[in-house]
C-alpha cells in the first residue's frame, strides 16, 4: 500500500491499491488497470502472467468489486461522450 505523511499528525495514510483485469494477450500476457485510491484514475499496463503475480502481491492489490467495475465503466462513457442524464 502506498503511505503518505498526513500533514495534521505525522501517521501515515494508507490507500487501497486496485487492479482490474481487461484481457488477456496470446495466451501469456494480463492487461489491467491498476489504481491507487479510487478505481476511476488509473493507469493501463500489461504484464506477463508470473510478473502480474508478483506486482498484486508487492502490492497488496484489492480486485474491483463489480459496483466499482461499473462505476468505472460508466466514468469512461462520460470522458468518451460527455456527461451522462
Amino acid at each position: 500500500m502506498m503511505v503518505n505523511s498526513n500533514v495534521e499528525s505525522d501517521e501515515p495514510i494508507k490507500q487501497a491499491h486496485f487492479v482490474h483485469v481487461t484481457g488477456i494477450l496470446k495466451n501469456k500476457f494480463v492487461e489491467f488497470d491498476y489504481s491507487i485510491g479510487t478505481p476511476t484514475l488509473y493507469v493501463e499496463l500489461v504484464l506477463p502472467f508470473k510478473q502480474f503475480r508478483q506486482f498484486c502481491i508487492k502490492h497488496d492489490v484489492e480486485e474491483l468489486t463489480t459496483e466499482q467495475q461499473h462505476e468505472v465503466e460508466l466514468d469512461k462513457l462520460k470522458w468518451r461522450h460527455g456527461q451522462l442524464d
